[in-house]
């Protein structure tokens, strides 16, 4: 398994995730606005075992990646400076669904063979603000996306942004603080922080998961956290 983090982690935060697993540390990178410069979900969008990357990333880190056998698929589409030329691969796949603003999706993204559903939303920047806990239940922070996964159907827990950091911004979101490693949610910060914490602690306790927060701080936005097992794992199908 591989980790992909912001290298600007808080330390005590980056050495609890090295506990877990090896680590790809991303540095900053010019081509889009500091606060997100470091952030995987910006860079890369992580569908199973696979990946989609923009075609910017950095030897260093396709090198790190293709080492551990994990499958690399290069978009086309070019990161920019501002939005939505930041947030072609900020997207979510939930087994056979795409969820995204889809009007500014990568054409790969759009054109994997296993997506059998499109789930259209506003809100371009969907993996800061959406984790996928399974393939019917989410967490989000944004208003729009609840709308819209509740009239699918879908088990969604709706957090209030606004305690969660992000440098250079008013705040940051749920989504980008933490992702899922085999039945566990990985956090940097303390749930407790959050109006909602009891809410998202009885929620993992009814679906058999637990919660691993990485310090005890603020909640920070550090563009998710993703954990890729490698290509000997069979591919979603």
């Amino acid at each position: 398994m591989l980790i992909i983090a912001d290298d600007r982690m808080p330390k005590k935060a980056k050495m609890r995730l090295e506990n877990i697993g090896e680590v790809l540390w991303l540095e900053p990178q010019k081509v889009v606005y500091e606060s997100i410069a470091a952030h995987p979900d910006i860079f890369f969008c992580q569908m199973n075992n696979h990946l989609f990357a923009s075609p910017q990333i950095p030897p260093r880190w396709e090198n790190k990646i293709c080492e551990f056998g994990i499958q690399l698929i290069k978009g086309t589409s070019e990161l920019g400076s501002k939005y939505p030329q930041t947030a072609h691969y900020n997207a979510v796949f939930s087994g056979k669904t795409l969820i995204h603003n889809l009007n500014i999706s990568d054409p790969k993204l759009l054109q994997s063979e296993i997506v059998t559903e499109f789930f259209h939303v506003n809100q371009g920047y969907t993996r800061c603000n959406l984790l996928a806990i399974n393939d019917k239940t989410f967490v989000t922070s944004d208003a729009g996306i609840f709308s819209t996964l509740t009239k699918k159907g879908m088990e969604v827990l709706m957090i209030d942004p606004l305690p969660i950091r992000l440098p250079d911004q008013k705040h940051g979101f749920f989504g980008g603080c933490c992702g899922i490693w085999n039945d566990i949610l990985v956090f940097c910060g303390s749930i407790d922080n959050l109006a909602e914490a009891r809410s998202i602690y009885l929620l993992m306790e009814r679906l058999n998961m637990r919660v691993i927060n990485l310090y005890d701080g603020p909640p920070i936005d550090v563009g998710s956290i993703f954990f890729i097992d490698n290509a000997s794992q069979p591919p979603l199908q």
